[in-house]
């Protein structure tokens, strides 16, 4: 289970950084979850900064938008690095769609929780292929707290940990929505029930 550190201002000198990876399939609710995070630190007064790959416009160029239609102000980037040249003086970073970052997202982490931020990152932890999408497996390894959630089998209506692509397509990013995956259990991923 996950509890949230203190949500108070703290000393500069006694912040304590960390890392919290929330992970899953498509439609388990990941992007809710870091909203519902980053909106209690805000109410909390604490100085939040939101990034997102500048390639993800699924739902909004500039936000972080979930399914449900949650939205949250956010600024996006290109590369890992540039979060560390955004972030500035903030308690808590929030990153979504962490997937889509290149492999540098796992030390502009491990940096920013060394200098007293907390990082919550969330992602797709497999890709279409039921594959370990990297550069999760490396964030979940170093992370303090890691929440996995689930959606529902889109087939049988089971827990579903899986994003199962309905097309053809096979280059590891392609984004879509409802149209393009469904969320499957295991059984139905792998095709006992498809």
């Amino acid at each position: 289970m996950f509890l949230e550190p203190p949500l108070g201002n703290q000393i500069q000198s006694g912040r304590k950084g960390q890392i919290e990876v929330i992970c899953g399939s498509m439609f388990s609710g990941k992007t809710e979850e870091l909203i519902r995070r980053l909106n209690r630190a805000i109410i909390a007064r604490q100085k939040v900064e939101i990034f997102k790959p500048s390639v993800d416009i699924r739902y909004d160029e500039r936000n972080v938008v979930s399914h449900n239609e949650s939205i949250i102000r956010s600024t996006p980037v290109q590369f890992a690095n540039d979060i560390l040249l955004l972030a500035g003086n903030c308690d808590v970073v929030g990153i979504d769609e962490t997937q889509f970052f290149d492999e540098q997202i796992v030390t502009v982490a491990e940096r920013l929780a060394r200098s007293g931020v907390r990082v919550i990152l969330a992602g797709l932890d497999m890709d279409f292929e039921g594959k370990p999408f990297e550069p999760m497996p490396q964030l979940l390894a170093v992370a303090e707290y890691v929440t996995k959630v689930h959606a529902i089998c889109m087939k049988c209506g089971d827990l579903a940990s899986f994003s199962y692509r309905l097309s053809a397509e096979k280059s590891k990013v392609m984004l879509g929505e409802k149209e393009s995956y469904e969320a499957r259990c295991r059984r139905c991923f792998y095709g006992e029930h498809a």
